[in-house]
């Protein structure tokens, strides 16, 4: 009889539970096992037999039987030992990260869908920087390398791109290409399609059960080259002949998961490629500080692009003051002014298409009351409810509550209500009075749902369907434009003003990537950037195309503030339902029992709160939480290894670990 240790797809973080079976039994089969009063699904992690001596004490009866092992299901060595890192350095659950991870198992899955690639020869010759850069990385291919392409908005990153998946599909290998939205999908497929001769799978949140299952089963048998392009789940496809993997826009704050195990997909490819002994390649026109660094720090598999492709330029870029000039007549344009109007209306005559980008959703960002001054809350979340006008709702963008805007005040009865701030509904309400004969849409996630009307959205903007579009970060990445020589930028202040470490980094990468839609196939891109604080020295870089002067003054910040690349950085973060329970359990137990761990064993770690999270309830929940700060890596991990095992767990209070968080708020 063998035991088998078994990762259960359950929270607590165990290396494994025990289990008998009788028969043959591997190491990466998925199995179901008794767990309490119901069964579950595990992933053996190792095999014995039961007379071994690591077995020998443990009491039969702890020892339970496996119940049936699932078919046609088995993680190969590479994934497994993934899996096992991911757990070990994010602190999570092997069996639950190994189950949230894979794509449920169907007996009965729909045909799968694929685009064939026409295989048509290239239009295009690779100017001497692409071909250079192409030269030194097609000599890495076939073993471990971790590269990165700097190269400014509309450089051609996408043709080194190209040519490298073709070597590989041509040598019998697939490739990986990770992007941060689904809505750049549709682009690269077109792209992709029509130069590669190779099947080409798109792997995302809009495909079914069924569809992801297909893919996945494909991948284990892939004998061919094929191409997988995917969001940021799609890192834990288990290709069986993958020879390189592709990450654009590697800063984008996509990669992050939030939710479960907050994993960063860049950073998992990389350790996904050094298990398979394969390259990585890493794009981006903004490359994250931490990343660059790396590659600076000495400067090794570094490429840089610094001019646009073709006869395109950068596009000149231009401040507008937007600060109150007590002007009444200009109240039923704003939030744009009539320098940003007077542009726009230049634009649109010589027949050009124009962006606008606001970074935000809905009608106004609240609502308050002119008589008493209520504003409208969230029931569940301590923020103030949006208003969405056509809707004619007021709603909580961090939870599902939603609630009819109300016709007088709930508080004192007055029926004048007063709209702060803005969104993407407002400034399209705003155009389309100020441009009645144009058409005007908006490109964000209240109006685009599926990935049909994302694909109809953008179709009808490239045939030139669409005069003018709205849009949140989901205009700002990676779209090739040809019609489009004027971006105007609003809103962006909010985001400058941001209180966390990476708020400049953040403005800067937006501003970049936005006004990169500008001009990328003329001489004459122009971008509009509207602000209360012209005089801010960050607008003089962006207006500049400087991004190494912004890398040389952000790492001095960095620096004095003791943030990342200069130290690494984890959070915990502990909710429950009660507030005060929370903070009585966060103060008085686990931050004390943290800082008395540091002052004996982890010399090397500092320690910051704990303290209220920026919004302290979310969803009905509160949040406390406990930042960690060290340049010793392993002091750090060491640190949170022995609080997991110290640590004594309160009913109602639950906690979560985020190693290398994005955000400490």
């Amino acid at each position: 009889m063998k035991v088998a240790r078994i990762a259960v797809n359950y929270p607590q973080k165990n290396v494994g539970l025990l289990y008998h079976y009788e028969g043959d039994l591997v190491r990466g089969q998925v199995v179901e096992v008794p767990l309490g009063k119901r069964s579950e699904l595990g992933c053996v992690v190792s095999v014995d037999e039961s007379k071994s001596k690591e077995y020998a004490d443990t009491p039969v009866d702890k020892i339970k039987s496996i119940k049936d092992i699932v078919p046609d299901w088995k993680l190969g060595e590479a994934e497994l030992q993934l899996y096992e890192w991911m757990s070990q350095y994010y602190h999570y659950s092997l069996g639950q990260l190994i189950f949230d991870c894979l794509p449920h198992v169907l007996k009965r899955p729909r045909e799968l869908e694929q685009t064939l690639g026409e295989g048509q020869p290239l239009e295009f010759v690779p100017n001497p920087v692409q071909k250079s850069i192409i030269e030194s990385i097609r000599e890495g291919l076939g073993s471990f390398k971790r590269t990165l392409v700097h190269g400014v908005t509309g450089s051609g990153k996408t043709v080194v791109y190209l040519d490298l998946i073709k070597s590989t599909i041509e040598a019998g290998k697939s490739v990986l290409f990770l992007l941060p939205e689904i809505n750049l999908t549709p682009q690269f497929i077109h792209t992709f399609a029509k130069y590669l001769d190779a099947p080409i799978f798109s792997y995302h949140s809009e495909l079914s059960d069924s569809q992801k299952y297909q893919i996945w089963k494909e991948a284990r048998a892939m004998k061919k080259g094929a191409l997988i392009l995917g969001v940021r789940s799609s890192i834990f496809i288990p290709v069986s002949n993958l020879g390189l993997i592709i990450i654009d826009e590697e800063h984008d704050t996509s990669f992050k998961q939030d939710d479960r195990c907050p994993y960063n997909a860049r950073d998992v490819a990389s350790k996904k490629a050094q298990l398979l002994n394969i390259p990585v390649v890493m794009g981006s026109a903004t490359p994250s500080l931490e990343t660059y660094n790396s590659f600076h720090q000495p400067k090794q598999n570094l490429f840089e692009m610094k001019e646009r492709a073709g006869n395109a330029f950068l596009p000149e870029i231009r401040l507008i003051d937007a600060r109150d000039k007590s002007d009444k007549s200009e109240d039923d344009i704003w939030p744009l002014v009539p320098k940003s109007i007077e542009t726009i209306k230049e634009a649109l005559e010589k027949k050009e298409q124009v962006l606008v980008f606001v970074n935000r959703l809905g009608f106004s960002s609240y609502i308050q009351c002119r008589g008493c001054g209520h504003q409208f809350n969230c029931p569940n979340c301590a923020i103030t409810l949006r208003y969405y006008k056509r809707k004619h709702q007021l709603a909580c963008h961090h939870c599902e509550y939603k609630e009819p805007m109300p016709s007088q005040c709930p508080a004192c009865g007055c029926m004048t209500m007063s709209h702060k701030g803005f969104g993407t509904e407002k400034v399209e309400e705003v155009l389309k009075r100020i441009f009645p004969e144009k058409v005007i849409e908006r490109f964000d996630r209240d109006e685009i749902k599926t990935f049909k009307q994302l694909e109809e959205r953008l179709g009808d903007f490239h045939a030139g369907k669409i005069d003018l579009m709205v849009g949140t970060q989901m205009l700002s990445k990676g779209h090739n434009f040809e019609k489009v020589k004027l971006v105007l930028i609003l809103g962006i202040d909010n985001q400058l003003n941001f209180p966390d470490f990476r708020s400049s980094e953040r403005v800067y990468q937006t501003l970049t990537q936005v006004a990169g839609r500008a001009g990328r196939y003329s001489q004459d891109g122009r971008v509009l950037i509207q602000t209360l604080n012209p005089e801010n020295s960050l607008f003089q870089i962006v207006k500049n195309h400087d991004f190494h002067q912004f890398y040389q003054d952000e790492l001095k910040i960095r620096e004095l503030c003791d943030c990342p690349p200069f130290k690494r950085l984890a959070m915990i973060h502990f909710s429950s339902r009660f507030q005060d329970k929370l903070i009585g359990h966060v103060t008085e137990h686990a931050g004390a029992m943290i800082k008395g761990l540091v002052a004996q064993h982890f010399p090397e770690v500092s320690v910051l709160g704990p303290r209220p999270a920026n919004i302290e309830k979310k969803a009905n929940q509160f949040t406390w939480s406990i930042l960690l700060k060290s340049g010793d890596l392993a002091q750090l991990h060491n640190l949170l290894k022995s609080f997991e095992m110290n640590y004594k767990s309160m009913s109602s209070v639950s906690y979560k670990i985020d190693i290398d968080p994005y955000t400490l708020m």
